[in-house]
């Protein structure tokens, strides 16, 4: 058996980052062979690396940045928020994030199959795990293109984005929608730029949320017209609860129960189709007003949307696109 001294022991922990009793074991499991030990140390990590492929990693590291027409938003995801704050995790988070904005990468597969180092991104994210003891994942990478690219990250790196503008000189404005884009999760650029699929489906909740009120309004009126206090009656529990405390009578519940059941009833199966389609495509309106970037009220300036406020900037100013990450969401 090699006599492993602690000098070796330093220079694997140097070229590795893995503790020092983990690269003690390994040197003298490979007889004082560097070379060997390394390869056992990230034989480890990717046998870590799959015992821990279940665990969630709702924790870690969030940036973005803009080399002027181009800019990319990262994050790495971890277990803990001891270690998504540590210094080499983020100094590791940005390293991969600077690689692949020198090689102008637009997707999460080509960061992962990156050389950084000498070794790919997704064998260096092993590494990592070896190292740490977590799972570690590149949970997410994207990219946006335009004549000025903005990014902003939210103190804490939890949330960042990067927003392109179609002109360059509104360095300002530019940082301004960065910041409104984190702070306010708009889920599309504007109406247009949403999904049909989504737009389907917020419909359909309207929809149904539409018919559930205004039969429940009809309810309330027919349980009024009968004297009865509608809050007393809505639901069983609540009917059960109040008739103990004597409030109401067990006649008076029976008669809220049916009248329940028989004007909801009656009250679906006659709304106005129109009505409800209108009351619905009002709060889709309401919907894209909140939920899309251009039609948003500027978070600096009430009663303005983004859309006006880049236009008062500049009428030709508009923005192209814009991705944004956050942890959790």
């Amino acid at each position: 058996m090699a006599n492993i001294t602690a000098k070796q022991v330093n220079e694997l922990r140097q070229l590795t980052g893995v503790g020092m009793m983990d690269c003690k074991k390994a040197l003298v499991e490979c007889d004082g062979d560097v070379q060997k030990a390394i390869e056992l140390l990230r034989q480890k990590g990717q046998k870590m690396a799959a015992k821990r492929a279940d665990r969630d990693a709702n924790e870690g590291c969030v940036l973005a940045k803009s080399t002027g027409k181009y800019g990319a938003v990262i994050m790495l995801s971890c277990e803990t928020d001891f270690v998504a704050t540590n210094a080499d995790f983020v100094a590791f988070t940005t390293s991969i994030l600077d690689a692949a904005m020198a090689a102008h990468l637009m997707t999460k597969d080509d960061v992962l199959n990156m050389d950084l180092g000498g070794r790919k991104v997704s064998d260096c994210i092993t590494d990592q795990i070896a190292k740490i003891g977590e799972k570690i994942e590149l949970a997410h990478f994207e990219a946006v293109e335009a004549e000025a690219v903005y990014a902003y990250i939210h103190p804490g790196n939890r949330m960042a984005s990067v927003v392109g503008m179609n002109k360059a000189g509104y360095d300002e404005v530019g940082h301004n929608v960065a910041m409104q884009v984190v702070a306010m999760r708009p889920v599309a650029l504007d109406e247009q730029s949403v999904p049909q699929s989504v737009i389907d489906g917020e419909l359909n909740v309207y929809r149904e949320k539409t018919k559930e009120e205004l039969a429940q309004k009809a309810v309330e009126a027919a349980l009024k017209k009968a004297g009865i206090n509608p809050a007393h009656v809505d639901s069983d529990d609540h009917i059960n609860s109040n008739m103990a405390k004597g409030w109401i009578t067990e006649e008076q519940a029976n008669t809220a129960r049916e009248i329940k059941e028989r004007v909801a009833n009656e009250a679906l199966a006659s709304l106005p189709e129109a009505k409800v389609e209108g009351i619905a495509k009002g709060r889709l309106n309401k919907f894209f007003q909140e939920s899309t970037l251009m039609n948003q009220e500027y978070i600096m300036e009430s009663k303005v949307s983004v859309k006006d406020f880049i236009a008062r900037t500049d009428k030709e100013l508009k923005c192209t696109g814009f991705k944004r990450l956050e942890l959790g969401a």
